[in-house]
């Protein structure tokens, strides 16, 4: 048994179990996160419940969300009289019934003892709306034009619907934007000849001029826009809800539409891709408890993508500097103690930092300097991406320095005398031979800054994130791409919905399926940053021989 520890096998073993077990943990995490956040776009059945609560029957339709089991007890302490209960524990069952607005909870709790009798709720429908959520109800007609319509007419209404919908976007997203941008640019034209003290009566008309015109053209967008939601003003659908009554849901809240009870497996996985597709593709809704979360997404790319731009070179610059230009000495042993405890640092420290020294002192010198026709508006000397990106891009530089110096250290010196003995100069040492054999240790460094920056939030909520942004860093007016605008990020979506939302309950398969996401967007950056270092590994092998 001695012989066996001083051999070293149980360390080894030892090692490999919790290895294992890191690998077993990490995965469960990901699979119960996956099916909690996957599970909530698929059609769950429908059920119609005859309960009786506090002596009053009533009928009550919804989704079966969660059955808990309760102690006797803890029903006691509560009020709840226990006297029929045989068993030690009693089933509790959390229903979303749904049609927020009419009156009723979004959510139902009852015991299994309330319940009379459940059933499949047949030829039930949800209904998902722009606005209050899902709701549940038995079709029974279709408005179009003021006129019931037989319940045949529900999919070309539904299409016709979207098809209005699209278009109000349209022109709300591209042409009233585009006629804002162009005011917005008139605007600052005539501030900034005023404060330049150059502004004729000439340039005054001409600016009067064209802000009429695009007035006018706002005006004729503006009819438009009012004839389309027209259209859908005298669509509706009606249906009968849980108590019986019938009610109207104007075609224009009427989003999308489906009865899960009838459809087959084959109809449920292709609502399950359509679902997860939505939720991918389109904007938030209602305080980002409904809707999609591609602005999350977008931002989170754009933002890592920014940081990567910026923090590379600097480590790297950083990296050769330390390596292969200064001196051995106490100064330089210093600055490596000194990178080494940076990366240690709060992130919170970098969003402070970020927030004085970048938002607040370079932003605001950036607005005195070149907009201050905006001001007191700010452009840069307030919160934006830009901000967002410089500031994790120093908080992952040490990580980028430290993993190239390292790269550059395993080069062995006879490559670099080589080269400069057939008589290349250093720097071109530097760019031809050291570089090419250091870039997979520089993706490595870059690789562990995605895999930081990317789930990072908090300094994010001081210098650049936001619960909503109106429009994206991206689109077609110059400079076309608007580094100064705040932007959405999947990990402070995450804490948004799970913690400042106003239906939590709703909102919690949201968090899941945002977590997923978020995982699996960078798992997607590290594995072609990997692909990237991979490549460079196999291009510059020969370099090693």
């Amino acid at each position: 048994m001695i012989k066996w520890f001083k051999s070293g096998s149980p360390w080894i073993w030892l090692t490999a179990g919790a290895v294992s077990l890191s690998l077993v943990a990490v995965l469960g995490l990901l699979l119960l996160i996956g099916y909690k956040g996957l599970s909530y776009f698929w059609p769950a059945p429908v059920y119609q419940f005859d309960v009786n609560l506090n002596g009053k029957p009533q009928v009550v339709i919804g989704e079966l969300y969660q059955r808990t089991m309760v102690p006797v007890d803890q029903l006691a302490d509560a009020g709840v009289d226990v006297s029929q209960f045989t068993e030690d524990s009693v089933p509790r069952y959390l229903i979303k019934t749904g049609n927020r607005g009419q009156g009723t909870l979004d959510f139902l709790t009852v015991l299994s003892t309330q319940i009379i009798h459940q059933q499949i709720a047949n030829n039930i429908a949800v209904v998902d709306r722009e606005s209050n959520g899902k709701f549940y109800g038995y079709p029974v007609s279709v408005i179009e034009g003021g006129e019931p319509q037989p319940l045949s007419q529900l999919t070309v209404a539904l299409v016709q619907a979207n098809k209005v919908r699209s278009e109000l976007r349209s022109l709300q997203n591209n042409e009233i934007a585009n006629i804002n941008w162009h005011l917005e640019r008139l605007r600052i034209e005539k501030r900034r000849l005023e404060l330049r003290g150059k502004l004729t009566v000439a340039d005054g008309q001409r600016i009067d001029r064209e802000q009429a015109n695009y007035n006018t053209i706002y005006k004729n967008i503006e009819n438009r826009l009012f004839a389309l939601q027209g259209q859908l003003d005298t669509d509706a659908l009606v249906l009968r809800d849980q108590s019986g009554a019938n009610v109207t849901i104007p075609m224009m809240q009427v989003l999308d539409m489906w009865q899960p009870n009838n459809l087959s497996w084959l109809e449920k996985v292709q609502h399950w891709g359509h679902q997860v597709y939505k939720f991918l593709s389109e904007a938030p809704r209602e305080a980002n408890t409904e809707g999609g979360v591609f602005p999350a997404i977008f931002g989170t790319v754009f933002m890592v993508l920014l940081m990567s731009i910026m923090v590379t070179p600097l480590g790297v610059l950083a990296a050769v500097y330390l390596h292969e230009y200064a001196s051995n000495n106490r100064f330089t042993n210093l600055i490596r103690i000194a990178v080494i405890n940076l990366a240690g640092v709060p992130s919170i420290v970098y969003g402070v930092f970020g927030l004085g020294f970048f938002v607040y002192m370079v932003g605001g010198t950036i607005d005195d300097v070149f907009f201050s026709a905006q001001l007191p508006t700010p452009t840069f000397g307030t919160p934006g991406i830009l901000w967002s990106a410089l500031t994790l891009a120093i908080m992952t530089l040490p990580v980028v320095i430290v993993s190239t110096e390292e790269g550059l250290a395993r080069i062995p010196s006879s490559v670099r005398n080589g080269s400069l003995a057939l008589g290349a100069t250093q720097a071109e040492t530097l760019w031809r031979i050291v570089l090419p054999m250091a870039s997979p240790a520089i993706m490595t460094g870059l690789i562990l800054a995605v895999a930081r920056a990317a789930g990072e939030v908090a300094p994010l909520m001081l210098v650049g994130v936001v619960k909503m942004a109106p429009t994206l860093p991206l689109d077609m007016h110059f400079p076309y791409v608007h580094l100064d605008r705040k932007f959405m990020h999947l990990g402070f979506h995450v804490y948004d919905v799970a913690f400042q939302s106003p239906n939590v309950e709703a909102a919690r398969p949201l968090v899941y399926a945002t977590s997923f996401l978020l995982v699996t967007v960078i798992i997607s950056l590290n594995l072609t940053a990997i692909a990237i270092r991979n490549h460079l590994r196999e291009k510059f092998r020969a370099l090693e021989q």
